[in-house]
C-alpha cells in the first residue's frame, strides 16, 4: 500500500512509518518543518516528505495515518476526506499494524522506553517499536523477518488498548495525561486494567500500589526484596548499575539508579518467561547502551560532563536527580547545575508542587520558558514558586566549545565550563543543550 503520514516528524509516527516500510509498504509524509527525523526518512526509507503540509501530498495514496496533534482543519486531512481516502489516527492504525504480531508491550508512567529498549537488547532477534532512539541499534525501530515485536505501549490516549499484547510489562502506574481522561481517575485506572487483561503473560512491579491491588495472574517483581546488592560503577567514565536478582545471579546494565535495576529486572523476567536462557539474557543485557535523551551524556570531559534528559514529570526528574548525585560523587564534581524547560502548561500547573520539590540538591537551577506543545498559555509564577533555589530565569541555552551558555534578552548571563550540567525537558531543550540550531 501507499501510506501517507501527517505529522511524520514525531518520534511515534516516524516509528510506525519505518515499521510499515520494512513490512513492504511505500511511505510518504509531511510535517511543519524539516528535522533530523524527516531527513532520515527521506534518505534511508525512500519517503517523499512534504514541508509544510499541502493538500497535494495525499494524492494517489491508499491510506492516511495522522498524529494526535493534527486537527480536522489540516489541509491534507481535509483533502483526504474529500477524496474518500481512509483516515486513521495513530491509535486506530495500531490495530492493523500489530494485529497479526506477537507483541511484547511495555507500559507504565515512567521507564517504559528504557524497559522496552532493554528487552529489545535482551532479545536481539525481535522487531522493535520504541518511543525513543535506542543507542544499541541507533533507531526507534528495528526490523527482522518474524512476527515478534517489542512495543512501547502508550497510555496517554489509551492507544495501548490497540496494541494486541501477548505479553505486557507495566513498570508503574501514576495518573498522568489526565486532560485526556477528563480528570476521571477511575477511567484512567480502568484503561490499565483493560490493557493488562488483554495479555496472556503479565509482568508487573508489585510494589506499585495500583498494580499490587490487581487480582490477575501475573509475574510479580518486589523490588525491595527481589533486587539486592545494587552498586553504581563507572565503566570508561560512563554509568553502570550492578545488581543481583532473585536466585538468578548478578547482572550489569548501562545507567545509574535503583530504577534502572527495576526496569532491567522486569525485562529479564519477561525474557525468561518467553523462553530466553538466563546466560543469554545476562550477556545480551550488556548490549543495552541507553537511549537518546535519557541520562544521555552529550559531553564527557574530565572537568565537565553535560547530560540531556527527557524527564518532564516530577517523579522522573526526582529519580534522575538521585542518579545525578551518585554520578557527581563518583566523578568528584563540586557542582550540579540543572536547566529545566517545563513541558506543557497543564502538566506544569497540575504538578507544580512536585516540580518545586524534585530539584532538591541542585546548586543552581535555570528555568526556561514553558514549552507549550500547542497549548494555550496559562500564567504561572515560576520565579515565585521556585524562590527557595539559587535561580536563574532565562530565555534559552546553547553549548559552544564545551561551554554551556545561558541566555536572557540576547545576552549571555551565565557560563558553565566545569562540573555536572544537566538539562531536563521534552521540548527543544535537547537541541539547545547540544548546541544544535533548529
Amino acid at each position: 500500500m501507499k501510506i501517507h503520514f501527517i505529522g511524520i516528524g514525531g518520534i511515534g509516527l516516524s516509528a510506525l512509518a519505518k515499521f510499515l516500510h520494512n513490512d513492504g509498504h511505500k511511505i510518504s509524509g509531511s510535517d511543519i518543518k524539516q528535522t533530523e527525523i524527516t531527513n532520515d526518512l527521506a534518505t534511508n526509507f525512500g519517503a517523499k516528505i512534504t514541508i509544510p503540509h499541502h493538500p497535494d501530498a495525499v494524492e494517489g495514496v491508499d491510506r492516511v495515518i495522522y498524529s494526535a496533534a493534527v486537527r480536522p482543519t489540516n489541509p491534507e486531512y481535509q483533502r483526504a476526506k474529500e477524496l474518500g481516502i481512509e483516515l486513521l489516527s495513530r491509535k486506530e492504525a495500531l490495530k492493523f499494524i500489530l494485529g497479526e504480531k506477537e507483541v511484547y508491550a511495555v507500559g507504565g508512567a515512567h521507564g517504559k522506553s528504557t524497559t522496552s529498549a532493554m528487552l529489545a537488547s535482551i532479545m536481539p532477534q525481535t522487531n522493535a517499536l520504541i518511543g525513543a532512539i535506542s543507542k544499541a541499534f541507533g533507531s526507534n525501530v528495528r526490523n527482522y523477518r518474524n512476527n515478534k515485536v517489542v512495543f512501547e505501549a502508550d497510555e496517554s490516549d489509551e492507544s495501548f488498548l490497540n496494541s494486541n499484547p501477548y505479553l505486557a510489562i507495566v513498570t508503574n502506574v501514576e495518573p498522568e495525561h489526565m486532560e485526556y481522561y477528563e480528570y476521571d481517575e477511575e477511567r484512567f485506572y480502568n484503561a490499565y486494567r483493560n490493557f493488562l487483561s488483554l495479555a496472556k503473560i503479565r509482568v508487573i512491579n508489585a510494589e506499585d500500589a495500583f498494580l499490587a491491588s490487581l487480582e490477575m495472574e501475573s509475574i510479580r517483581l518486589y523490588p525491595s526484596r527481589d533486587i539486592r546488592n545494587i552498586e553504581f560503577v563507572l565503566v570508561g567514565g560512563e554509568p553502570h548499575t550492578r545488581f543481583e536478582l532473585l536466585d538468578l545471579g548478578a547482572f550489569e546494565v548501562f545507567g545509574f539508579g535503583e530504577h534502572i535495576a527495576l526496569d532491567a529486572s522486569l525485562a529479564i523476567l519477561a525474557a525468561l518467561e518467553l523462553g530466553e536462557s538466563i546466560e543469554h539474557i545476562r550477556e545480551n543485557l550488556h548490549h543495552y547502551k541507553g537511549i537518546k535523551k535519557r541520562f544521555d551524556i552529550v559531553q564527557n570531559q574530565e572537568q565537565c560532563v553535560v547530560i540531556d534528559d527527557y524527564g518532564h514529570h516530577p517523579t522522573e526528574i526526582k529519580v534522575t536527580m538521585q542518579s545525578l548525585q551518585s554520578y557527581k560523587a563518583l566523578r568528584r564534581f563540586d557542582q550540579l547545575n540543572v536547566i529545566w524547560q517545563p513541558h506543557k502548561y497543564t502538566r506544569t500547573m497540575d504538578n507544580l508542587q512536585g516540580f518545586v520539590e524534585c530539584f532538591e540538591g541542585v546548586d543552581e537551577l535555570v528555568i526556561l520558558p514553558i514549552w507549550s506543545a500547542g497549548e494555550l498559555e496559562i500564567p504561572i509564577d515560576l520565579k515565585g514558586a521556585f524562590s527557595r533555589y539559587k535561580l536563574l530565569m532565562a530565555d534559552s541555552v546553547t553549548k559552544e566549545d564545551g561551554v554551556v551558555k545561558v541566555i536572557r534578552d540576547g545576552n549571555v548571563i551565565r557560563e558553565y565550563s566545569s562540573g555536572l550540567i544537566t538539562a531536563f525537558g521534552a521540548g527543544d531543550i535537547t537541541y539547545q543543550i547540544r548546541g544544535e540550531a533548529r
